[in-house]
C-alpha cells in the first residue's frame, strides 16, 4: 500500500482540498525502492488511466530522476480543487492505493499558477 507524507509541513492536502483555487496542478514527488520501480510505474498508469476519465482533468505528466534515482515527480493539470477533490475521494481511485508496492512513499501538493511571470534571461 501507498503510504502518503506531506510536502508541506504547514498546509496539508486535506487542507489544500478545502480551498476552491483553480485551475491547480497537482505536484506528486514518489520515492520507491529500485526493486519495485516497474510495480509503481505499472500502479501509476492505472491511476492516470481512471484520473482521465474524470471531469476536470486536463493534463498529466510523469517524470523519472536522472543517474540512477529512484524518484518520480507527477505533475497533473486540475480545472480546480473541486473536481481534483472529486476524482481522488473517489472510492475506486482510494481502492488503487493498494496497488502500489509497499516501499513507495507519495508527497502529493497542490499549487497555482501566480499572476506575477518570472523572466529570466542567458
Amino acid at each position: 500500500m501507498l503510504k502518503i507524507e506531506e510536502l508541506d509541513a504547514v498546509v496539508s492536502l486535506a487542507d489544500q482540498m478545502n480551498s476552491e483555487d483553480g485551475p491547480i496542478v497537482l505536484i506528486n514527488l514518489f520515492t520507491v525502492d529500485p526493486a519495485d520501480e516497474d510495480a509503481l510505474l505499472k500502479a501509476w498508469a492505472h491511476d492516470a488511466d481512471f484520473m482521465k476519465a474524470q471531469p476536470g482533468y486536463i493534463s498529466t505528466q510523469l517524470h523519472a530522476g536522472i543517474a540512477g534515482s529512484s524518484s518520480y515527480l507527477n505533475y497533473a493539470v486540475w480545472q480546480d480543487v473541486a473536481s481534483f477533490r472529486a476524482a481522488f475521494t473517489n472510492p475506486e481511485f482510494q481502492s488503487r492505493i493498494n496497488d502500489y508496492p509497499a516501499s513507495a512513499v507519495t508527497r502529493p501538493h497542490l499549487f497555482k499558477k501566480l499572476a506575477v511571470e518570472n523572466h529570466c534571461t542567458a
